[in-house]
């Protein structure tokens, strides 16, 4: 099991490092990196401002790598910083409307390049299944993340 286990993580690994490829590649990210779309795209999902430790738990970055990208886009006016009603001391971040702006820009093409990509070699019902097991993979694990 532990073969099979590895083997199946490994092709997963596999296939999502081809798509970021595929995908970076694409003329469609106007001034952002993947990095800074994923950020844009994590909080245009939140209907709420959110601190950074849950938008942490979203991309994969590390905290002060994160925090400088998120100042970066707080700097070009795409992110908006406010503070913690319940807690003075901390902030919590939502999207600028530039930024909302940006992210369903970027964001339409991007989905019609992901749309493209996973199409390509699977019908509907293979797309349902990855999705079936990606969810549960990530809520079989998800209470074990730091």
């Amino acid at each position: 099991m532990t073969n099979l286990a590895n083997d199946a993580w490994e092709a997963l690994l596999s296939a999502h490092a081809v798509l970021l490829k595929l995908f970076a590649a694409e003329d469609i990210w106007a001034d952002l990196s993947l990095r800074e779309y994923d950020v844009l795209y994590t909080l245009s999902k939140c209907r709420d401002p959110i601190n950074m430790t849950e938008l942490n738990r979203h991309v994969l970055l590390s905290q002060p790598a994160l925090s400088r990208l998120v100042d970066r886009l707080a700097g070009r006016g795409l992110v908006e910083r406010c503070t913690d009603p319940a807690d003075g001391r901390g902030v919590r971040l939502s999207l600028t409307q530039a930024g909302r702006a940006l992210q369903r820009q970027v964001g339409r093409n991007h989905a019609r390049g992901v749309a493209r990509a996973m199409t390509a070699g699977l019908d509907p019902g293979e797309l349902r299944q990855l999705e079936t097991i990606c969810l549960k993979l990530a809520a079989t694990n998800e209470d074990a993340h730091p």
